[in-house]
């Protein structure tokens, strides 16, 4: 119904984007409002998808369009992002999501080719939303980049994987276009 993992699911009712309780058995008990208003609350966000293309995305993937998800809590930064990349002139969809709960929903949704994601961000942290989509095998060869304020240092240090490609903050769009247009080319 909400097209998410089982374990995200799990994180949700942890962190309380879900109302539950636990059985004496510890088994998770989710009430059905809570969902529905998940769900609507999606529903009313999907107007937050954008398409950053020179010519409209009609269709996807049949008309050679990929999806790329943009994750950063700072709404300026969103913004900065979808500006730039849309004069790209790359057949690609730009999705958004404010923070990793909101992205892993868009993943589910959406199915992005890439997800390029800020690392410092409430509810969810990068580190927490690359570590779940990595432990799950239908996502765990998408083609990851992150962007942070961090250094290289701390954010190695705290678990970020080394085959991920970073940018410190501000990024250098070259380097991130170059990265997209390898990351998007057909398959």
């Amino acid at each position: 119904m909400i097209g998410v993992s089982h374990r995200t699911i799990q994180l949700w009712v942890e962190s309380g984007v879900l109302h539950a309780w636990k059985t004496a058995g510890g088994h998770r008990r989710i009430t059905t409002a809570s969902v529905h208003k998940l769900v609507e609350q999606r529903r009313e966000a999907v107007g937050g998808t954008t398409v950053a293309t020179a010519e409209p995305a009609a269709g996807g993937e049949a008309n050679g369009t990929k999806k790329l998800l943009i994750v950063d809590d700072d709404a300026t930064m969103l913004r900065l992002y979808e500006l730039e990349m849309a004069g790209w002139g790359l057949p690609f969809e730009l999705i958004k999501a404010s923070n990793g709960f909101e992205a892993l929903i868009k993943i589910g949704e959406s199915k992005p080719d890439m997800l390029i994601s800020d690392l410092n961000m409430p509810g969810m942290d990068g580190f927490r939303m690359i570590r779940t989509l990595r432990s799950n095998p239908a996502y765990a060869g998408m083609a990851i980049a992150v962007i942070s304020g961090l250094d290289q240092g701390t954010v190695a240090s705290m678990g970020l994987p080394a085959d991920i490609p970073f940018f410190p903050k501000p990024a250098s769009f070259a380097r991130l276009r170059s990265l997209v247009e390898g990351a998007l080319q057909p398959a």
